[in-house]
């Protein structure tokens, strides 16, 4: 298929596919007429990289699942590097549910304060409606 195609099957766009190829997640192939060519294989590696996105992975990350995906397994997650870094990226969430979690106590904390403040005080007025 050329990358009008591919790029329509992948919900993406021909921009994004020659980027790709540029960055070596997907194969510069030509035809005898100089035209881009890709397979079925490539929507594969696609759809993986957008999935991985989708999931807040960064291009680069994605690479080691490409690669793999290229060597013969089917899922593309199965290789020592992928597995790699799912664990970083698991780590990373992590530490950003903690801090989440210290933001969430803090601003509790602080609207506990705020209303104790005021007890018996006048209710809020909301501007929009009065």
């Amino acid at each position: 298929m050329r990358i009008g195609e591919l790029a329509e099957r992948a919900g993406t766009t021909t921009r994004t596919l020659r980027y790709y190829e540029s960055r070596g997640l997907l194969p510069a192939r030509r035809s005898g007429n100089g035209y881009r060519t890709y397979d079925e294989d490539d929507l594969r590696l696609l759809e993986q990289i957008r999935t991985l996105q989708d999931f807040g992975f960064d291009l680069e990350e994605t690479r080691p699942f490409v690669e793999c995906l290229r060597s013969g397994h089917p899922a593309g997650d199965s290789c020592p590097a992928s597995l790699d870094v799912y664990r970083r990226k698991l780590g990373e969430l992590d530490a950003l549910i903690g801090e989440l979690t210290a933001v969430r106590e803090q601003v509790g904390a602080q609207l506990v304060r705020a209303e104790a403040a005021i007890p018996g005080g006048p209710e809020p007025r909301c501007e929009l409606t009065d």
